[in-house]
């Protein structure tokens, strides 16, 4: 049975510590998207180290539909806010593979915002005297479900150890408003549902994750393999280390 108000306790903790350890007296630096994971964060990071050390940045490719939900976060928790528009940036970049003669793949054109968005992050960061939060939680990180260098980024990662599932009941758990923590993920980059592109529900992956249970075949097949094939995600960059006898 999960333990939602120890898991919260010991979460509001577990970033009070990491904090005296890693910037004592920084800024909790969040990309605020509007979705339960960056809310969840937001409100934890608050409740750690109170809302004058928390500062969300919405950060819109142009025209975001649900930016007002990104808003809503941040005047719910009254903390500092900036928007910053990714999109002259975003266009710069594209432009500029085109005139070094590389064309962009449809793979690039969907990873380079969340990798411009992080960059936005460590400049508003290293300017604000802060440290970058990272919004991934352990469903999504299971099977890669994430852009490595982008929204996989960050100095710390208060939801690393929890599923969808429990990332909510946290969400309730701090009073957050509802309709941002029910809200149906999506990446915000081609208009689909995370659960329509991953071909899978977050209640059949949180149930694998946790019980070891999946019951349709083909589901933990798709699970295991996406698994495997994204584990390098979440471990530090492979090194050469030559042996002692060549150095």
């Amino acid at each position: 049975m999960f333990q939602v108000e120890k898991v919260t306790q010991e979460t509001v903790q577990w970033i009070r510590d990491w904090f005296d350890a890693n910037g004592a007296g920084c800024n909790a630096v969040i990309g605020l998207s509007g979705g339960k994971d960056s809310t969840v964060v937001a409100g934890l990071c608050v409740e750690a180290l109170g809302r004058d050390r928390v500062i969300g940045v919405l950060m819109p490719n142009g025209v975001q539909p649900d930016i007002d939900d990104s808003k809503a976060v941040a005047e719910f928790l009254q903390i500092q806010h900036y928007v910053f528009n990714i999109h002259d940036a975003y266009e710069a970049m594209l432009s500029q593979m085109t005139v070094c003669g590389v064309e962009p793949t449809s793979q690039t054109v969907v990873n380079l915002p969340p990798r411009l968005r992080m960059s936005a992050l460590y400049a508003i960061s290293q300017s604000k005297n802060g440290r970058v939060a990272n919004t991934c939680n352990l469903s999504e990180d299971w099977v890669g479900y994430s852009t490595r260098y982008g929204d996989a980024a960050g100095d710390f990662s208060p939801l690393g150890g929890l599923t969808v599932r429990e990332v909510k009941a946290v969400g309730k758990h701090l009073g957050l408003p509802a309709y941002l923590v029910d809200k149906t993920p999506s990446d915000g980059l081609c208009g689909s549902t995370d659960e329509d592109k991953l071909g899978f529900t977050y209640a059949a992956l949180d149930c694998y994750i946790r019980e070891g249970i999946c019951e349709d075949a083909e589901t933990k097949a798709k699970i295991d393999h996406l698994h495997k094939l994204n584990q390098f995600k979440l471990k530090p960059i492979p090194a050469y280390v030559p042996a002692k006898e060549l150095l």
